[in-house]
């Protein structure tokens, strides 16, 4: 059920359109189910229709001239909410109804549950699947009533309802919601065939510059040079940046001006002080790891972590964190991935905010890393992006367990919408690095060892793994890192103890990541370099005078081919 609230200046006019049947189509057939006192004359119930309309107008207005005359009555005296049934939900009765809107108007604080001096109200059905109650404000005793959060509170108690009568459960917000486009921004964007509304579209790039930016002076400096873009920065007298605004070029109103948004109009977390208390919480990475991919893969798999057993605001900090990894995506990838990625981070950004305010220095390491990848496109067979995206997806089903628990309904259906274009990608993105490494398949005797080591390490996954398209890739991959000096096992081992894979849509291809990370990040020990040598360097038969290479003597090709 969704309820709709909204105040007025006449009783008269809102009853004569409750009762309308002429110019509202789907005003079949008006009547009360519910009054202030269950003795309301009924318009549509009555044989004058006229005269009962007047008097229930009259009615309702009594406090309102009472109040008016001591000069105590608001100037917007009536309230107005509509109710509404979700579509597919069963056909409720008129005592149902009525029991729905004597409670919508307890919870508002219009009339409380044995407040005698609650508010006069009638509750008019026209339709089958929707209710308006209109109600006039003053109290008995002529106060004003106190209905503050009145939307909040209604939505609150529509949601008990639902439970209770066995209707539809609709998704809700908690008011952190990016301002949709309006009719007219929709419609202009139709007229001049654009694909997004001005709004969306200054959203999407706003967005994109703070996740590549280091800093505030930075954020404007790279809005200012967008091209298309026209910028507005207010100062305060002090000299220091106040916020800021934007327009697309072109598009103007009436009277020929830019049509502006400031940060706030866009989205929530994009005013200036909040953009300003992100972009300060960043500490520059180490920029001698060797594969930014890999650190940021790193710092974003620790994500799920922070989710179950840190605080609420580090973990929203770490969910926000990570929406500005995923807005960054669209700007590195290959393009036949950029659809699917700026999908995901469109639907994905409802998903990085809620009411828990985030407690933004506990992921400096994320952002960190995140700054680090805008110098580190996609390259060759994109394994970086891949193993990237391997992780992202497990993130995005974390965050979606953890607002369920919070019951950020919202945020909940947008991480379930972002995860089926990121697994997306990632198919597409994981196809070509895992089918090279495919190609590299060990021999069969090497092939059983790992079938071993996998059933002996991971049984609970093992046939999973083994039947998986990726084991092919896995089991390359385990032997790559054997001949460069690493354990196998304990690879596998540390790998399983990482993370649960019960959500990897591909168990295989998870492990592959896994292991190739784990192995790059690992030190190469004298052990390794021996191993190498063996591996890299070809035994010849020993003739008269030589003798055949020492395996803890590398030779040239090996100190080459040392990674």
């Amino acid at each position: 059920m969704i309820a709709k609230i909204g105040s007025g200046k006449s009783t008269t006019g809102l009853i004569r359109y409750l009762f309308d049947t002429k110019k509202a189509k789907d005003h079949t057939d008006p009547h009360l189910v519910a009054s202030w006192d269950g003795f309301a004359p009924d318009p549509g119930r009555a044989d004058d229709f006229e005269a009962t309309k007047k008097r229930l107008v009259a009615d309702l207005d009594l406090r309102v001239k009472q109040a008016r005359r001591l000069g105590r009555a608001p100037e917007r005296h009536v309230w107005h909410c509509s109710v509404r049934a979700a579509p597919g939900d069963r056909h409720l009765t008129d005592a149902e109804w009525a029991d729905i809107a004597r409670r919508v108007v307890a919870a508002t604080g219009i009339a409380p549950q044995g407040d005698p001096d609650g508010c006069r109200w009638v509750a008019v059905r026209h339709a089958d699947d929707h209710i308006h109650i209109a109600a006039t404000k003053v109290r008995g005793d002529l106060r004003t009533a106190r209905h503050w959060n009145d939307y909040l509170t209604a939505d609150k108690e529509l949601a008990a309802i639902e439970k209770e009568y066995g209707l539809k459960q609709v998704v809700r917000g908690d008011r952190t919601t990016a301002q949709r486009p309006t009719r007219a921004e929709t419609e202009k964007a139709r007229r001049t065939g654009t694909p997004q509304t001005s709004r969306e579209r200054l959203r999407t790039t706003v967005r994109q510059l703070v996740s590549i930016a280091t800093s505030p002076e930075e954020f404007l400096h790279l809005l200012d040079g967008v091209e298309g873009v026209l910028v507005d920065v207010q100062h305060f007298p002090s000299g220091d940046v106040r916020g800021y605004k934007v327009a697309v070029e072109g598009d103007t109103n009436a009277t020929g001006e830019p049509v502006w948004f400031s940060g706030a109009k866009l989205a929530p977390d994009l005013s200036y002080p909040k953009i300003h208390e992100r972009l300060t919480a960043i500490e520059l990475g180490n920029r001698r790891r060797p594969d930014p991919w890999h650190q940021a893969t790193a710092a974003a798999e620790r994500i799920p972590h922070h989710l179950d057993h840190g605080d609420d605001a580090a973990a929203q900090a770490h969910i926000a964190a990570f929406g500005e990894a995923i807005d960054v995506l669209p700007l590195l990838a290959p393009s036949h991935l950029r659809p699917h990625l700026q999908q995901a981070a469109t639907a994905f950004e409802r998903a990085t905010r809620s009411r828990i305010r985030a407690q933004q220095d506990q992921a400096r390491a994320l952002r960190s890393a995140i700054r680090g990848l805008r110098t580190t496109p996609v390259t060759g067979g994109g394994s970086g992006l891949a193993m990237f995206l391997d992780i992202a997806v497990l993130v995005v089903i974390a965050t979606a367990r953890w607002h369920q628990t919070r019951r950020h309904d919202q945020q909940v259906a947008a991480a379930h919408q972002a995860l089926v274009h990121l697994q997306a990608a990632y198919q597409q993105a994981a196809a070509e690095p895992l089918a090279a490494l495919a190609q590299r398949l060990p021999p069969a005797r090497t092939i059983e060892r790992h079938i071993q080591r996998v059933l002996a390490i991971l049984p609970d996954h093992a046939q999973q793994i083994l039947n998986d398209p990726a084991w092919p890739a896995l089991a390359a991959a385990l032997t790559e890192t054997e001949n460069a000096g690493h354990d196998p096992e304990q690879l596998l081992q540390h790998t399983a103890r990482q993370r649960t894979l019960d959500d990897a849509s591909s168990t295989a291809g998870t492990l592959t990541w896994r292991i190739q990370r784990l192995a790059a990040r690992q030190a190469t020990s004298d052990r390794a370099r021996a191993a190498q040598a063996r591996t890299w360097v070809t035994p010849r038969p020993a003739h008269s005078g030589q003798t055949r290479p020492s395996p803890s003597q590398p030779g040239p090709a090996a100190s080459t081919r040392h990674r």
